[in-house]
């Protein structure tokens, strides 16, 4: 789940320690399995609220829970967010999918306190070629983000390689939502903008958790909050 744009105190920054970081890796783990699962299972004519049924049932099995569910009253667990919609779709039993459909699965998972959370964006069936580059560059703007993730790095070159990429491949970069830092709460600071400057905002230091998740528009980067609050 996306944090948005400006965080109101990055001041203090929670560090993990070497323990910590084992326990981020085992969520982690088991956010993206979940991801995985759910993937596997999508398919045209399938509701978003399935979807959410699907990830509350994988995630128990992993004997961790959904960190999404009750989060400022967020009314799920999971964000399901399909083509115009950049994030935090709410599921729906009058969402279906369709084929031709791009849709965004946003797992965030909790075991002893500590939360891991993962996105993808799936294709289902076939695609226009602009729905599948909007996608493709997306993951490589997030790769391209986390490579910038070192000790002693600005945390604006985050947010410079992601948008230096997408600029290069036609698309723009939403900058109203970015990435956050994460660990024994969901969302933490520091704010992660996608929109950064080199030599610019906090200098990254170990023990940092952060999430890196572009959300990247064909048009304009420019986003409408619809009245449900989330969308």
């Amino acid at each position: 789940m996306s944090d948005q744009r400006h965080h109101p105190d990055d001041s203090t920054i929670p560090l993990l320690s070497e323990q910590d970081m084992a326990q981020m890796r085992v969520i982690g783990r088991i956010a993206a399995s979940t991801l995985d699962f759910v993937g596997s299972r999508l398919k045209a004519g399938m509701t978003t609220l399935q979807i959410d049924r699907l990830v509350r049932v994988q995630t128990k099995r992993h004997n961790a829970s959904p960190s999404q569910l009750g989060f400022h009253g967020f009314p799920a667990t999971v964000c399901t967010s399909r083509n115009e919609v950049v994030c935090h779709g709410i599921p729906s039993r009058w969402v279906r999918l369709r084929q031709g459909d791009i849709i965004n699965v946003d797992i965030t998972s909790n075991l002893g306190g500590f939360h891991g959370d993962t996105s993808r964006t799936f294709l289902i069936g076939p695609v226009s070629a602009e729905a599948r580059h909007v996608v493709t560059t997306a993951r490589r703007c997030m790769e391209a983000g986390i490579a910038a993730i070192q000790p002693g790095r600005q945390l604006g070159e985050i947010g410079h390689a992601i948008l230096e990429l997408a600029t290069a491949e036609g698309c723009s970069v939403v900058s109203d939502f970015g990435g956050h830092g994460i660990g024994r709460q969901m969302h933490l600071p520091p704010h992660v903008d996608h929109t950064g400057r080199l030599n610019a905002d906090l200098t990254i230091v170990p023990g940092m958790g952060l999430t890196v998740e572009p959300m990247l528009n064909l048009g304009t980067a420019d986003v409408v909050l619809m009245s449900d609050g989330w969308t």
